[in-house]
């Protein structure tokens, strides 16, 4: 059937429509959405009468176009492609010990343009003040004896480094690269669920993912006014060559990875590769007078920056764990002296310690002067007596979480728990009420994703992943995380979590302009592109 076509230009953009009658309303019970059913959980899709938020329609439209087995087909063609790029992993404990394929969704998540500049706003006051907390922290202690921030927390983090008291890092800069974790809660607003300041992992993920959706969409890719991020790995590499040494104008940079037996080793070489710089094991390096040396086929080479992605009890044997043989022996004195630097700073853990997290709100008013822009989730402190009590009596209705753990590790989820699995946490927390944390069970948003052949919502989170060195660059979308078991809360992939593309739109980009136009008139755009950007 053909229709008539007119191009109009609204504002940057060129609007393509036809003169047909415009769609109607979605009906959930139609394919693909059969399965698609909304609960109390903000849907990223769509509102609470089943009407699609106005930057998902044109997803909407496209997906109703295509048959489930074309669905299918790019989802296989996806999985192919993250199979021949080696982005694999294994789960720590797996009895078969096979590595499989990151889980992927073909369904991108969306963030509008305004929805994102809080996020940026939010994100970029945060780091800021966690930056200020570290160095305080290891100098002055102000907050501390300010009682902003209680001494015995602070002293008695797994992460905290003595050796790091009075220790001048480059710029000041404690945390260069940061994941931070969000979820949107049911009135729509973002907040920050934890903070990873230590050594942040996915944003391969994140950059491969878009790879692939842009194979597996490209017109509607191309059309949808997306923002960037294939300029993460020059943007990691400026924020790198920012913390360099100042009589080094030309500096040497490595990345520190623990082996090939990391499950993150694809992201280390994926990343050297993008920054054009050495993967480098701590057996390539050595110290002499306090400088730091990579061994080459040309003789010993200065080494002025170190992005690590090997943890703190591993990076000096002879300062920390004597045992380990992943680091480089005399590194800790290099840096003390000031004659390298590392990303992110040794002994930044203590900030993404899940108890320090509480008080990150009192951080950003003390040292900023300024109410957060993103909320912390209600977090309750175990090593209090009468908030233990609250919680103890409530294990059934909440999460709780080992302050030093990740991965979904050393977590239970109340409502999904048993008896057994509450009372044997009720045990850990009365040994070790400092080492707990509880928070409410969040109904995190649920996104569309592509489930055996057709389109249901699981629960999703967001990492952005924010570089600093004299201010913050928030990369314009970062890792969306997914539970793909229906139901699943938990969105890390050792625990059965995917991910996702994470499509932030320019504002007022063509789909904005188009979201803007009356209802009759949005049926009838067949596609919208930018004109003058």
């Amino acid at each position: 059937m053909l229709h008539r076509v007119a191009h109009r230009v609204i504002g940057c953009c060129i609007v393509v429509v036809r003169g047909a009658t415009p769609v109607d309303a979605l009906e959930l019970a139609q394919p693909p959405f059969a399965n698609y059913q909304l609960n109390g959980a903000f849907d990223e899709m769509f509102d609470a009468d089943g009407t699609p938020r106005p930057s998902y329609r044109a997803l909407m439209q496209r997906l109703r176009e295509l048959t489930p087995s074309e669905l299918s087909s790019r989802q296989r063609t996806a999985e192919v492609s993250f199979l021949n790029q080696g982005i694999t992993f294994t789960v720590y404990g797996d009895s078969s010990g096979t590595e499989r394929i990151f889980p992927y969704d073909l369904l991108p998540r969306i963030i509008t343009g305004s929805e994102w500049a809080t996020i940026e706003r939010g994100l970029s006051q945060r780091i800021t003040a966690l930056n200020h907390f570290l160095y305080d922290i290891y100098h002055e202690a102000k907050i501390l004896n300010d009682r902003i921030v209680p001494h015995d927390l602070v002293f008695s983090c797994q992460h905290y480094r003595r050796e790091m008291r009075g220790v001048n890092v480059p710029r000041n800069t404690y945390v260069a690269v940061t994941g931070t974790d969000l979820v949107r809660l049911p009135d729509g607003s973002f907040a920050v669920l934890e903070d990873n300041l230590r050594v942040p992992s996915g944003v391969s993920y994140m950059l491969t993912n878009r790879q692939v959706m842009k194979r597996a969409f490209p017109r509607l890719f191309a059309n949808y006014g997306v923002r960037p991020i294939d300029h993460y790995g020059q943007s990691l590499l400026a924020t790198l060559r920012a913390l360099a040494p100042t009589s080094r104008p030309e500096p040497t940079i490595v990345l520190l990875t623990p082996g090939v037996f990391n499950s993150a080793y694809f992201e280390h070489t994926f990343l050297a590769r993008q920054m054009g710089i050495e993967l480098v094991e701590g057996r390539d390096l050595i110290v002499h007078d306090n400088v730091v040396y990579m061994r080459t086929t040309a003789g010993l080479r200065r080494v002025d920056v170190i992005y690590r992605r090997v943890d703190d009890d591993f990076l000096d044997p002879l300062a920390f764990r004597a045992d380990s043989i992943l680091g480089v022996s005399g590194l800790f004195n290099a840096y003390r002296a000031g004659n390298v630097a590392l990303a992110n700073a040794i002994g930044t853990g203590v900030a993404d310690d899940k108890a320090i997290y509480a008080y990150v709100p009192r951080m950003i008013r003390y040292y900023l002067d300024e109410d957060p822009i993103l909320q912390n989730v209600e977090t309750y402190l175990l090593d209090d007596e009468q908030q233990r009590a609250h919680v103890l009596d409530r294990l059934d209705q909440l999460v709780v979480k080992a302050v030093g753990e990740s991965g979904g590790y050393g977590m239970l989820i109340g409502p999904q728990s048993t008896a057994t699995e509450r009372e044997a946490f009720r045990e850990r927390i009365r040994a070790n009420p400092r080492n707990y944390i509880a928070q409410p069970t969040l109904s995190l948003s649920r996104a569309p994703c592509f489930i055996d052949g057709s389109i249901e919502p699981r629960h999703v989170d967001l990492r952005p992943y924010i570089l600093f060195s004299q201010q913050a660059t928030i990369v314009p979308g970062g890792l969306t995380r997914v539970a793909l078991r229906r139901g699943s809360l938990v969105v890390n992939s050792s625990q059965g979590g995917g991910s996702k593309d994470t499509w932030v739109l320019f504002e007022g980009g063509a789909i904005a302009l188009w979201a803007a136009l009356p209802p009759e008139a949005q049926g009838q755009v067949l596609y919208a592109k930018p004109s003058c950007r």
